[in-house]
């Protein structure tokens, strides 16, 4: 491991003037700091993340709270690309990132207490319960915190543009001639659902169709049984819709499944569509029509917003992001006729 000792005789300079010059300290002159550095890169040199806390008072380390209900934890496409974003952005900025937990010694802890035990610099909010006392406790705390599809009035939040996708995703739909559109959407009590509610409602009003209070269901997301009993349901209706868009790619599943079990065709008998562009919706076939989030940006402008938010706290405005996602037309949604 090459150390400052080992700089300081390549350089012919002493331990000392390498660690000033290291770290910036006016009194090394600019032509000697750029010796130094250029040396330290050039025998590969890391600076002792122990020695660096004990100097700054810093941890460099951010936490990462996340909680998925659905069990599919990080092996689903969606969360394993915003945290693929989010570690590479924040090790590009030079901090770690931690996973937050609630035990300690088999001591149960808040998820604030364990921030403050670990010493993290700011907390990422990727997957939680917002109604947990704990998450608003953390929220609400001293510590920098950015959400990702939740917004919060004293946190910066990262989010998809939910409203736009959804409007996107039921026009392409009404363009294919589907004028019976049933939503089966998320759980309610989020901003993810309450956003692509309000746009369902609002796109179908310009379009001036009238969709039945039956049409609009609710299942969890990311879980198949759920979206596939109300699958069941809708096309147990006296007038079942021609096309019904799901919570998201990984529950549309659960519906194809029942869709199939009926003897039906996609998208002959019945369309469907799915949101969040996962890679597996893409080898199903028919290739599912999905709303495909630009996932790895999403984790990549939450770290850069939570740096932001540790480094300069007096400049750095509380916002919400959002980030566009686009229709990727599959071949799920059948063209018929309007009248249909």
């Amino acid at each position: 491991m090459v150390s400052l000792k080992t700089i300081a005789e390549r350089c012919g300079v002493s331990t000392a003037t390498v660690s000033k010059a290291l770290n910036d300290h006016k009194d090394i002159s600019e032509e000697t700091k750029n010796r130094v550095k250029q040396t330290a890169q050039t025998l590969g040199y890391f600076p002792n993340a122990a020695a660096r806390a004990l100097k700054t008072n810093r941890s460099y380390n951010i936490g990462v709270l996340f909680e998925e209900e659905a069990g599919r934890g990080l092996t689903h496409e969606y969360f394993s690309g915003v945290l693929n974003g989010l570690k590479i952005q924040a090790e590009k900025l030079g901090y770690d990132i931690t996973f937050i937990n609630t035990c300690f010694e088999n001591r149960k802890m808040s998820y604030y207490e364990h921030c403050r035990y670990r010493n993290f610099e700011g907390v990422v909010i990727v997957c939680a319960n917002f109604d947990d006392p704990d998450v608003i406790e953390l929220m609400n705390s001293e510590i920098p915190v950015v959400t990702i599809d939740y917004v919060h009035h004293n946190c910066t939040a990262v989010t998809s543009n939910n409203i736009q996708g959804m409007e996107d995703l039921v026009k392409y739909i009404y363009s294919q001639g589907h004028r019976k559109i049933a939503y089966i959407h998320g759980q309610e009590g989020s901003s993810v659902t309450r956003d692509r509610l309000a746009s369902f409602y609002r796109t179908i009003d310009e379009l001036g169709l009238e969709i039945p209070d039956t049409y609009v269901r609710t299942a969890d997301y990311l879980e198949t049984k759920g979206a596939a009993k109300q699958t069941r349901e809708l096309l147990n209706l006296e007038a079942p819709p021609t096309c019904i868009i799901y919570p998201d790619d990984f529950a549309s599943f659960g519906g194809i499944n029942a869709i199939r079990e009926r003897g039906l065709r996609i998208p002959e008998d019945i369309s469907v569509a799915g949101y969040d562009g996962i890679q597996f919706a893409r080898q199903l076939e028919p290739k599912l029509t999905t709303v495909q989030q630009d996932t790895e940006q999403i984790g990549c402008l939450a770290a850069r917003e939570l740096i932001s938010l540790i480094e300069r706290p007096k400049t750095t405005i509380i916002e919400q992001v959002i980030v566009p996602g686009k229709v990727v037309e599959g071949k799920s949604v059948a063209q018929i006729p309007t009248d249909k």
